[in-house]
């Protein structure tokens, strides 16, 4: 099968920094994009959905998609729904005027036990759902389009995946899988060679076993999960006016899992195609304009304080200025 990939940011900044390393910043009216946590019934499933707005009259938007460990669901209004495989760097995908998108993220493995197969294949790549699931797929998109309010249109998702989940008999990742998951999470600090021992795998199985389930390696896994960890906690201070990108980053680092600065530096580059500060910049400016991504950071921090990790996980924003 010829799966065309697609340039996919989840931040709305220029995807191509200036030569000082600066994220330039693509500012839109209006722009909105909230996110809400799963219903209880595919919370095993799926992390969050989400609803996005690209006001008319307003410039077209790059949106910046970055990599979070999880399969996304996605569908325009008045278009049909796609799958985006789980990324391994940001991808930039322009949103025109007038656009509504409807979102869910799934779980690390949970695409993989929807569909009974592997999704390595997917990795990188946006597809048609079609393509996965179906007449069922294009029944949801017009669902989505004849929806009146937004828990609507994310139900109309919502059923798709829900649908095929009982189809496989499934309602959940596989056991492995979201025990990996959970011991690659940054809090715990392990290695990974150590978390596949630990399940009783080895070093080749578990990686093929991620690499099947989920569409990237542990390695890779690890390194997305421990950013994601890094993003909740600058959210968390951007949340309620603090300063992210000021002089509490190296802390903020090392609080994340990262050996200092230097090694947050190397990751976000890796990830974002930006310096943290250059980035946190560009984040903190789109996301005071009607964004809301508590619905994918505040179980991170949560799940952090339970682990005794992530200081001040439990005391709401952290202070950054060191």
């Amino acid at each position: 099968m010829a799966w065309q990939s697609v340039p996919c940011l989840r931040w709305g900044v220029d995807p191509f920094p200036r030569g000082d390393g600066a994220v330039t910043l693509a500012v839109v009216a209006g722009q909105t994009y909230r996110e809400r946590p799963q219903v209880p019934g595919l919370a095993a499933l799926v992390a969050a959905t989400w609803v996005q707005r690209i006001p008319r009259g307003e410039p077209a938007y790059p949106q910046r998609h970055l990599p979070t460990g999880g399969v996304e669901v996605r569908c325009r209004v008045g278009y049909e729904p796609q799958v985006a495989g789980v990324l391994t760097g940001p991808h930039v995908e322009l949103l025109p005027p007038g656009t509504t998108v409807i979102g869910l993220r799934l779980r690390p493995g949970a695409l993989a036990a929807v569909l009974g197969r592997p999704v390595a294949d997917l990795t990188g790549f946006v597809v048609d759902a079609a393509e996965l699931w179906g007449t069922a797929a294009a029944a949801a998109g017009e669902w989505v389009a004849a929806a009146t309010t937004d828990d609507a249109a994310v139900g109309a998702l919502q059923d798709l995946v829900a649908t095929a989940a009982l189809r496989a008999g499934v309602t959940g990742p596989e056991p492995l899988l979201a025990e990996a998951t959970r011991r690659l999470m940054p809090w715990y600090a392990a290695e990974v060679r150590t978390v596949g021992a630990d399940l009783y795998v080895s070093e080749r199985g578990f990686r093929r076993h991620l690499l099947a389930g989920v569409g990237i390696g542990p390695k890779a896994l690890q390194r997305t999960l421990r950013f994601q960890g890094f993003l909740a906690r600058t959210q968390a201070a951007t949340a309620t006016g603090g300063d992210a990108s000021g002089d509490g980053l190296a802390r903020l680092a090392v609080d994340a899992g990262y050996a200092d600065q230097a090694h947050l530096t190397r990751e976000c580059v890796r990830l974002t195609g930006a310096t943290p500060r250059a980035f946190l910049r560009g984040v903190g400016e789109a996301c005071a304009c009607g964004h809301d991504h508590s619905a994918s950071y505040t179980p991170l921090l949560r799940e952090a304080e339970l682990a005794g990790s992530f200081k001040n996980a439990g005391r709401g924003a952290p202070s950054l200025a060191s």
